[in-house]
């Protein structure tokens, strides 16, 4: 009998904590929305998953813990190993195309990071955060979710749980968040702007740009070099034509492997106990502010580039909205938003893809430049 009570009180059973059964309801949240919303999925269930393994009492299945997901997150994250690698692949399955042929189009994703800074401001001087908390909330704007890991496991690794989750949660929101802003900053008139369609793209172009950017960025921002230098390699194999194999390695397989690693350790940080107190709630609140002024400032610079351009050259201020790097989410809510707007005479997808993955490049550079200043 005594065997069996020391059986019974050793399990996991007799030691859930509400918190764990918080965790536990969250979880059920992120999958809910992964399958029935498809907000998400490759992502939001290896991490919703995660959570549930972490909060598993005595299993020793949390980030932080011996067991298989502590080896997972001190070997990939914490060395900072698979953001990079996810960068890869994104990489090879990002077309710069849009992007080639209008260059403008480049300033509207860096305006779209204006609500990293906005929040990391509002994080040190409202909310007494330290700098390197600010930074880890802050890029949360970028709605970069590698990104926000790279950053915040440098700078914040205690905060990796909520930055990771709120951003990828915004980032599945987009659909949700970015239209009633583009309803308030836009005009009928704006939204019906047509930008007509530009000149191909020519293959030395194409090659060279991830050459050119990679080492401009990298020289410029040295702390950037891991995510710019593998994203821009990643995309110089899908452009040269002669890596085939490499390519479908890099932006298939590994990709999904690396992601499933990723989230699954991301998951596994968000023990109750860590996870649930009041800081936790301003990350989320501060993560919202970071994506609504990362989306009015795409949208606040292409209105303000019209005042100097010719009619004929306007550009449809809807796509600046596009310039937060969920691609290409944001980009298709912009085309979805403008062509309701305007009964389907109207369709941007194309322009609204150059600031999007203008943004990828843009919020990495801003990680870079808070590593620099406060690694």
């Amino acid at each position: 009998m005594e065997n069996i009570t020391k059986l019974i009180l050793g399990s996991g059973f007799a030691n859930l904590s509400f918190s764990n059964w918080i965790m536990f309801a969250v979880s059920g949240l992120l999958v809910y929305l992964a399958i029935k919303k498809h907000y998400k999925p490759l992502l939001l269930i290896p991490i919703g998953f995660g959570i549930v393994l972490a909060n598993f009492p005595l299993a020793e299945m949390g980030a932080y813990g011996e067991g298989i997901i502590g080896l997972i997150y001190e070997g990939g994250i914490k060395t900072e190993l698979l953001p990079p690698i996810i960068f890869l692949g994104v990489g090879v399955l990002t077309d710069f195309r849009p992007l080639l042929s209008r260059p403008l189009t480049f300033l509207l994703g860096a305006a779209a990071q204006l609500g990293i800074f906005i929040a990391a401001l509002c994080a040190l001087y409202l909310f007494g955060f330290t700098p390197q908390e600010a930074a880890s909330i802050g890029i949360i704007g970028g709605a970069d979710g590698p990104t926000t890991i790279f950053l915040s496991s440098q700078l914040a690794p205690h905060l990796l749980g909520p930055v990771a989750l709120a951003a990828y949660s915004y980032m599945s929101l987009v659909p949700i968040i970015q239209p009633p802003v583009l309803r308030l900053l836009t005009t009928k008139k704006e939204r019906a702007i047509d930008m007509p369609q530009v000149k191909s793209v020519s293959r030395t172009a194409v090659i060279l740009f991830p050459m050119i950017t990679g080492a401009v960025a990298s020289l410029a921002v040295p702390s950037s070099a891991p995510l710019i230098g593998m994203l821009m390699f990643g995309n110089l194999i899908r452009e040269s034509g002669v890596t085939d194999r490499l390519k479908k390695t890099a932006g298939g397989a590994m990709i999904d492997i690396v992601t499933i690693f990723l989230g699954i350790a991301v998951g596994a940080t968000m023990e109750g106990e860590r996870f649930l107190n009041p800081q936790t709630l301003m990350i989320f609140g501060l993560g919202a502010v970071a994506f609504l002024f990362s989306t009015a400032g795409g949208i606040a610079l292409a209105k303000f580039m019209n005042l100097f351009l010719a009619e004929k050259n306007k550009i449809n201020p809807c796509i600046g909205a596009a310039g937060v790097s969920a691609v290409p989410m944001a980009a298709r809510v912009v085309q979805d938003f403008v062509s309701q707007n305007t009964d389907g005479k109207v369709n941007p997808i194309m322009a609204a893809m150059g600031p999007n993955v203008a943004g990828v490049i843009g919020s990495a550079v801003a990680a870079g430049i808070f590593l620099a200043l406060l690694g």
